[in-house]
């Protein structure tokens, strides 16, 4: 991947950069699995806001991603092209079968047109694009697109330059590095696809400008200590002041570090390790 940086010629220019995507080699997407997205403006089923500082961007058609890799199993498939996915931080391939059947799968690092992928069974080649149950998978390989349920579809690690280290397997359950430093296990039935999501370069691009951020459908952002004491819990006072709390959203939801997972979600007991460490060390979730 290559970042180009722009000269300074104008405002907008002068902190902006763009991904050439000198990994893509396909301009057009497959028609049959294209399928239309209605937007929302982040508003629900009661036309009521629940995603904040959303609307307007560029239209998108949703590409079909075979997650599960479960569908075809022992069936080798060729590379057509690498795509740009509108919807994704990373890039998408396109496969095809030997019956003419095409997929979208997440392209990782290494993969190029004309290679093969497979996904199967422990008769499988642990190698760059092929999918397997973890059981099947050697201890220490990068794996992307994993399960958290088997049969369900990949979870983890999906965005670009993504990639969790398969370090241990010890009974029905086997251990992974999360990138956020986490420490948790899955199944030794979820599958898995080897190797490290492409576009790894996707967290250097600098937007440089609000338009760019327009095109994405994210509308401008105001602080809440600029608002009124009714529009937030920040707001008002004599003068910018957060009132002696902690950072919050508008409905008082804590931000910034604020907690706001479920403590009784059923996969926290599978965490060995969480990714917050503390003054003592690493903390364990509860």
């Amino acid at each position: 991947m290559a970042i180009r940086v722009y000269k300074p010629t104008s405002p907008g220019r002068r902190n902006s950069s763009v991904n050439l995507y000198e990994e893509v080699t396909k301009k057009t997407p497959e028609k049959s699995l294209l399928q239309p997205i209605k937007k929302t403006g982040g508003r629900n089923h009661k036309g009521v806001i629940t995603a904040q500082h959303r609307g307007g961007g560029h239209k998108r058609r949703y590409r079909k991603i075979d997650f599960k890799r479960s569908l075809r199993l022992d069936q080798e498939a060729t590379v057509v092209g690498i795509e740009y996915d509108p919807n994704r931080s990373a890039n998408i391939a396109l496969i095809e079968f030997a019956d003419g059947t095409r997929n979208y799968i997440l392209a990782p690092v290494g993969l190029t047109d004309g290679m093969k992928v497979v996904s199967g069974t422990d008769r499988v080649e642990p190698q760059v694009g092929n999918s397997m149950q973890i059981k099947h998978i050697p201890a220490g390989l990068n794996l992307h697109n994993i399960e958290m349920v088997p049969g369900k579809g990949g979870q983890i690690c999906r965005s670009a330059g993504s990639y969790a280290r398969l370090t241990n397997k010890e009974g029905k359950w086997a251990t992974l590095v999360m990138p956020s430093g986490e420490i948790r296990q899955v199944s030794m039935n979820c599958r898995a696809t080897i190797g490290q999501v492409g576009n790894t370069d996707h967290q250097l691009v600098r937007l440089g400008k609000a338009g760019r951020k327009r095109w994405l459908g994210r509308r401008p952002r105001v602080r809440g200590v600029a608002m009124s004491h009714h529009a937030h819990p920040l707001g008002g006072g004599e003068g910018r002041s957060k009132g002696g709390r902690a950072p919050s959203s508008a409905s008082g939801v804590p931000s910034k570090g604020g907690r706001t997972r479920d403590k009784n979600k059923s996969s926290n007991k599978r965490i060995i390790r969480g990714r917050r460490s503390t003054r003592y060390g690493v903390r364990k979730f509860k």
